[in-house]
């Protein structure tokens, strides 16, 4: 597939802004260090000829004691040759932050260092009880050798602790050889195919300015694990720190044209200091004192950035300046090279020549797509959302919120919030909406007391009765269930009207290719509040699904207060749903299997559901779709863009020989637009949905049910001449007759 905005992590996107812009930055300083001092002396120059920000720029300088970056495996292929480009910004970059994991991970070095002082301690205690039983033997002096439970890099010879010190903590080799003996103790111990010591990233210099929107970043990697205080090398950081905020102004890595601040402030009083002779040759008011009072507090969240890139070489918009298609306004360009070797591409159904009508078809819809009802609509629907802004300024900073966020979980953290499927209802005492909280009030309300009346088909429809306010931003978690739903009740009865569904007393539903929808497994919660008389088991199946998980089972139930677990293959929990309700009510059954589709053995289930398939995105949908076709159940999928929907029906047709369904608007979509890098076309999560059209069996007539034509595009480029087609056709009249 061309695009895989609505498909591939944000922080994947946000990564590869980070690493392009380092990159760039890194090989400028070198440039100009090599240089001489006129070098500096004109970049001096520009810099105080570029326009003022009003804002407040902060330069922070961020310690990091814990975390290390772990790269390659041993002798695997990985990065320790170079992590090139090609991973985050070349033709086929990775969808998901696991997909990075073989050649770089984060490591904990806390945990390390816990090890190495339980270990000395242990060393120490069985030295303590074993001086009464040996003798210890004297030096030449005759007094006993004292116990040092140093390193020998730790430990300082006598008369020299200066040289000691900058060895240890100063230069580059010093550091490396440090970290490889304090790392290599614990890397054995737990068990890691890694040779190599993580990396300790030591410090983090960063600029910004007063909103938060990231200008600059410069990492520093020469600094020795657990060193206290401020970072080693400090030698170093003043022109690092004026070469960063150089490089920040003239290249801007967040939006905007360069500019240098009306007033910078430092994080670091040492810092500060050293840089009051150097920024004001930038022309630029450096604060009287260091920043004391603001930074990075635990609720604090940077801006969100517009990872831009030209859509044919990759390169970002602080490099190049990028305009739409003048065509389709849809597909972005770094100039006119780039749009005309995409414009010429072979085969001729990849090239930008045969999409650009039907991608402008698509950027028709965007207003369409942005009609919904709340009263935040404008700010989410638009095309510079700050999603990290919004969920920050809201208080949505945990539990299932953090899955939307570009937070990611440290060392050590489990995937799900739960860890294991067992201690879900220690987590959830009771609360089934407990994971949908914020830091504010609740924002679920009780459920009504009376079940819904009549069948919901809009947003607006299901907040009235399930009384909630159009404030609310939950829709963007509730997309799920409330898809199912809207599948359940208003497709396949119109679709397959045969099925009967809506008076089925239970239903089994497979979710195929599950992967953030079973993060947000208990959302599916609000199926036994919507469909209160009916029994549901939804099984989970995905490749991408954690190993642990695969076979595990766990029942939802409304019928008690009580909260009870058992061991065992599944797990029973009853769920309080604040209210007592009429009549009997039926359970959820969630079921887990680790595998591909087409692997998957069993009952045949009632229907499919997929959500944001992309079939052109991973190979075994090549198989899934041929096990949907052999099973001939009704199976529904959506999709983030028409575009997506498209490329659905392509692979279907050359998987099984089918097709799918006219795709059509959802009415449960999220209302939270997704980022695009290379494009600016509407996606949403949950956007549109379609159903498969399975080719109809062998020594069967029928057909499959038409299909509206797409409509015809409209000629992007000259048509050839009239009368050079007559003339061609002639000649083939002529053909025929000799022949």
């Amino acid at each position: 597939m061309e695009f895989v905005s609505g498909y591939r992590d944000e922080f994947l996107d946000f990564a590869a802004l980070l690493f392009g812009w380092f990159r760039k930055f890194v090989a400028e300083r070198g440039a100009a260090a090599a240089s001489v001092d006129g070098r500096w002396q004109q970049l001096e120059t520009q810099i105080r000829r570029l326009p003022q920000d009003p804002a407040l720029w902060v330069l922070h300088v961020l310690p990091n004691h814990s975390v290390g970056i772990s790269l390659g495996q041993g002798a695997e292929p990985g990065p320790g040759p170079g992590l090139g480009a090609a991973r985050l910004l070349g033709d086929e970059p990775p969808l998901h932050l696991r997909d990075l994991s073989p050649y770089v991970s984060f490591v904990s070095l806390e945990e390390g260092e816990e090890e190495e002082e339980e270990k000395e301690e242990e060393e120490e205690n069985v030295e303590e009880e074993g001086a009464d039983m040996e003798k210890v033997e004297p030096e030449e002096d005759g007094e006993p050798a004292p116990v040092s439970s140093e390193t020998p890099q730790e430990a300082n010879p006598p008369g020299e602790p200066e040289e000691a010190e900058q060895e240890a903590g100063g230069g580059e080799d010093g550091c490396r050889e440090d970290r490889a003996e304090d790392e290599k103790g614990p890397e054995r111990r737990k068990g890691r195919r890694s040779e190599a010591a993580p990396l300790h990233l030591s410090c983090l210099l960063l600029v910004t300015d007063e909103h938060g929107t990231i200008l600059g970043i410069d990492l520093l990697m020469d600094g020795a694990q657990g060193s206290a205080g401020r970072v080693s090398g400090t030698e170093n950081l003043a022109p690092r720190a004026y070469a960063l905020l150089c490089h920040s102004m003239t290249c801007p890595m967040g939006s905007g044209d360069p500019r240098k601040p009306r007033q910078l402030t430092v994080g670091d009083a040492q810092l500060h200091r050293e840089l009051e002779s150097l920024v004001p040759r930038l022309g630029v008011k450096l604060a009287k004192t260091p920043m004391r009072t603001w930074g990075p507090q635990p609720g604090f969240t940077f801006a969100s950035l517009r990872a831009r890139t030209c859509h044919v070489c990759h390169r970002h918009s602080f490099e190049v300046k990028l305009t739409p298609c003048p065509q389709c306004s849809a597909v972005l360009y770094c100039g006119e090279a780039c749009l005309r070797a995409d414009w010429q591409r072979c085969p001729d159904d990849v090239s930008h020549r045969f999409w650009c009508p039907r991608l402008a078809a698509f950027m028709e819809r965007a207003g369409e797509l942005a009609t919904l009802p709340f009263t935040y609509t404008a700010e989410v629907t638009s095309e510079t959302f700050n999603k990290e802004a919004f969920l920050a300024s809201r208080g949505l900073t945990r539990g299932y919120w953090t899955q939307l966020s570009m937070l990611i979980p440290g060392p050590g953290t489990p995937r799900h919030p739960w860890g294991s499927t067992p201690s879900l209802s220690l987590l959830l005492g009771g609360d089934p909406y407990q994971l949908l909280q914020g830091d504010g009030p609740a924002l679920m309300p009780p459920l009504p007391p009376d079940p819904p009346r009549g069948l919901f088909g809009s947003w607006q429809d299901y907040y009235t009765w399930r009384g909630l306010s159009l404030d609310s931003p939950v829709a963007v978690l509730l997309t799920y269930p409330l898809t199912v739903y809207y599948v359940i009740t208003h497709l396949v009865p119109q679709s397959f009207p045969e099925l009967n569904i809506q008076n089925k007393q239970s239903l089994k539903i497979h979710v195929v290719e599950a992967g953030k929808e079973f993060d947000l497994v208990m959302v599916f919660w609000e199926l036994l509040v919507l469909l209160p008389h009916v029994a549901l088991e939804l099984q989970f199946v995905g490749d991408g699904l954690p190993p642990e998980s695969d076979q595990q089972h766990f029942t939802l139930q409304r019928n008690g207060p009580e909260v009870s677990a058992r061991s065992g293959p599944g797990v029973s929990a009853r769920l309080n749903s604040g209210t007592k309700e009429k009549g009997g009510h039926r359970d959820l059954q969630i079921k887990v299997s680790a595998r591909p589709y087409h692997l998957l053995q069993g009952p045949k289930p009632d229907l499919v559901i997929g959500f944001n398939s992309g079939f052109g995105l991973k190979d075994t949908w090549l198989s899934s779709l041929p096990r949907l076709q052999s099973l001939r159940v009704p199976a529904f999928f959506t999709e983030s863009s028409e575009y997506g929907c498209v490329m659905d029906d392509q692979t279907m047709a050359v998987a099984t020989g089918g097709g799918t369904s006219p795709p059509q608007p959802n009415p449960f979509r999220s209302p939270f637009r997704l980022r695009a890098g290379d494009n600016c076309m509407p996606w949403y999560c949950n956007a549109f949905i379609f159903h498969l059209v399975y080719k109809p069996p062998q020594g069967n007539g029928a057909r499959p049910a038409p299909r509206p034509a797409p409509p015809a595009p409209t000629p992007a480029a000259p048509p050839v001449p009239a009368r050079r087609r007559r003339g061609e056709k002639k000649l083939r009249r002529g053909a025929r007759r000799r022949r």
